[in-house]
């Protein structure tokens, strides 16, 4: 684990599990690299109660980039660079998801489906519906960015506290962040 990749306390990392620089491993996430190793790339992020394991001798893989949603499960496939796998996604054994390919929330990707590059993957059983515009991919690369940011901050100063008994008075909000959701993405202009 390189010293500029964030891993969250409550993460779970067990066997051979190889993860690239400024990568993002959220609270509750499980890599079981117990039966088949698994590979995250350089500035992906792998959120909260996600899942990545694989059957032995089997690699199961996030390229480069890769954003990987809150509570998906990932079982011995590839997911290309760039692309992202919605909330609660299931893809299967040797999958293969192309790079900058968009998998919408709740899909399941059916075991040996090849997706081909810059796809729109969306429903159970999943399917390719269109391509993906310049616009989603600038929207999920920003989002992503977001991420490599907040391994960068959670390493730098996130420490572990003890719980307040009462909301303090003057308590600061969150820094607003200029992301938006997909589909707000699409109706903006830039």
């Amino acid at each position: 684990m390189p010293e500029d990749t964030y891993v969250h306390p409550q993460a779970v990392l067990i066997g051979n599990v190889i993860l690239g620089h400024g990568c993002y491993i959220g609270p509750g996430a499980s890599l079981r690299g117990d039966f088949g190793r698994i590979v995250i790339g350089d500035g992906a992020n792998v959120q909260d109660n996600c899942i990545i394991h694989s059957f032995p001798g089997r690699d199961a893989v996030v390229e480069s980039d890769g954003h990987i949603g809150h509570g998906a499960i990932l079982h011995g496939c590839t997911v290309g660079r760039n692309a992202l796998v919605g909330m609660n996604s299931v893809i299967m054994d040797g999958v293969e998801l192309g790079a900058e390919s968009i998998v919408g929330a709740q899909a399941f990707v059916r075991g040996e489906t090849v997706i081909p590059p810059r796809s729109m993957v969306v429903g159970s059983p999943a399917k390719v519906i269109r391509e993906v515009s310049e616009k989603e991919i600038a929207w999920k690369t920003r989002g992503t960015g977001e991420y490599q940011q907040l391994a960068r901050d959670c390493l730098a100063g996130l420490t572990p506290v003890e719980p307040l008994k009462a909301v303090e008075a003057d308590r600061p909000g969150m820094a607003a962040s200029d992301v938006v959701s997909i589909k707000e993405a699409r109706r903006t202009s830039s």
